[in-house]
């Protein structure tokens, strides 16, 4: 698959560290947001989130919703029926091992120019690190992380992880009365190689989920009076065999 002819500086990076970090300006070159015609929709769509109702059963809180694509050398990216979100203990000792079935992303969002878009900058980039993979199996996940003046919210409560695919995205949507929520990209033994903080909508992480390990630190309010929020698309993309 041809890259986009300005992802190579995120190639190099990726093929280099395992991770990089794109700013807002940067993705607005890639994306392109012109291309993008239903970004305020997109963006407003986080306000119709369900709650996880798998975290709340351990007292923790946030929002989400889940879709599946598939994504082809040959047929581009196609929506794939709903079905559960999975990862096992080894990946995720907090909820593995668990299939986990969340509320679908709505359905004028999935077929909507943001986040076609998107998917195709994804596979175009991630494909073109791995071009002997003709299918992947892709999933998309909203992200609504609350912060409250009792209880900081917490983007990754399974701590400093891998997410068990090939390459991940994920993307600043909105931050609101939020401080902290910085991401860190370790190692396998857990040191700490990098560090960055998502704070304009767009800013990204792209990581390779086989090289390396990332987390996010708790977010709080900056006014405890008011409501805050961090809101980010992750895209994960894993490389799916050929039926035998």
């Amino acid at each position: 698959m041809t890259p986009h002819p300005d992802t190579s500086a995120l190639h190099t990076r990726l093929q280099r560290d395992g991770f990089a970090f794109a700013t807002a300006e940067t993705m607005r070159s890639l994306l392109p947001v012109e291309a993008l015609t239903d970004w305020p929709a997109f963006v407003a769509s986080w306000n119709d989130l369900a709650p996880d109702s798998y975290l709340a059963a351990s007292g923790r809180h946030r929002r989400r919703r889940h879709a599946t694509f598939s994504a082809e050398t040959i047929g581009g990216v196609r929506a794939e029926a709903h079905q559960p979100h999975y990862q096992s203990l080894k990946y995720n000792p907090l909820q593995g091992d668990i299939l986990r079935w969340f509320e679908p992303v709505q359905p004028d969002i999935v077929e909507g120019a943001s986040l076609r878009r998107i998917l195709a900058f994804c596979h175009a980039c991630f494909g073109a690190l791995a071009p002997e993979v003709a299918r992947w199996h892709v999933e998309v996940h909203q992200f609504r992380i609350e912060a409250r003046a009792d209880e900081a919210g917490e983007p990754t409560p399974e701590g400093v992880h891998r997410d068990g695919v090939d390459y991940v995205l994920v993307l600043l949507i909105d931050r609101e009365n939020i401080e902290r929520g910085t991401t860190t990209i370790h190692t396998a033994d857990r040191s700490e190689i990098g560090h960055f903080t998502l704070t304009h909508p767009l800013d990204a992480a792209l990581v390779d989920d086989h090289r390396v390990f990332h987390g996010v630190t708790a977010v709080t309010p900056l006014d405890p009076a008011l409501p805050a929020h961090r809101d980010v698309l992750v895209v994960t993309f894993r490389r799916q065999a050929e039926p035998a």
